[in-house]
């Protein structure tokens, strides 16, 4: 069962290390630079501005984390969803989109946004699954990107 929580200070290091090993799983780790600078301040970037940063776990290890960033009044960003290679496949993913979802909801957001390399395949089905449609693909960082959007 995955208990979820809002994101702690204290969380930090496990939250860096599931990032890095969830991308590095899929081949879509970029390596540390300016693109994970939010992880390093996330009360800043997430919470204290209409966000939100989720930590789920499962037998007291940090297993699944995703993210809520305000990009205006109406728009926000789903950002960060990872989920332990170990513990995927047991619906992590989906609980912790339907709670962003959630709170997106109440905190009065309409559309929700977000993007996913090309071969994250599980994520994109995830995505699709949900709702969400392909709006446009880029070439960032040396990854093939695909950007979704979703109306509440």
């Amino acid at each position: 069962m995955l208990k979820i929580r809002r994101y702690r200070a204290s969380d930090h290091n496990e939250v860096w290390n599931l990032h890095n090993l969830a991308l590095d799983q899929v081949g879509a780790n970029a390596g540390s630079g300016a693109q994970d600078n939010d992880l390093h301040t996330i009360e800043e970037t997430y919470l204290s501005d209409k966000g939100e940063f989720l930590a789920g776990f499962c037998e007291e290890k940090l297993v699944a984390i995703g993210a809520l960033q305000r990009i205006s009044d109406e728009k926000a960003e789903i950002k960060r969803m990872r989920v332990h290679p170990d513990f995927q496949r047991r619906g992590f993913g989906q609980t912790i989109l339907n709670r962003l979802e959630m709170r997106a909801d109440d905190l009065g957001y309409k559309i929700l946004c977000l993007d996913t390399t090309v071969q994250q395949i599980a994520a994109r089905k995830l995505y699709e699954k949900n709702g969400y449609c392909e709006i446009e693909r880029q070439r960032l960082s040396g990854f093939d990107v695909i950007f979704f959007e979703k109306r509440l």
